[in-house]
């Protein structure tokens, strides 16, 4: 139950920006559609990392 709560968070997320701002979301889509195989890579191993160390804490301060 709660995977499908985080993942129903994702959905939300993802949605603000297309939302909010989509003329800064579309060009940024566009930037990022330019990039090589290796910086998309990177890119989300950065999301993972920040993602696993941001969890981890907000666990370890909530007990």
């Amino acid at each position: 139950m709660e995977f499908l709560a985080a993942l129903c968070l994702v959905l939300v997320v993802e949605g603000l920006m297309p939302f909010l701002a989509p003329k800064a979301w579309r060009e940024t889509m566009n930037r990022v559609s330019q990039f090589s195989d290796g910086q998309l890579r990177m890119v989300g191993l950065l999301s993972i990392v920040i993602g696993l160390i941001s969890y981890w804490i907000t666990v370890a301060v909530a007990g």
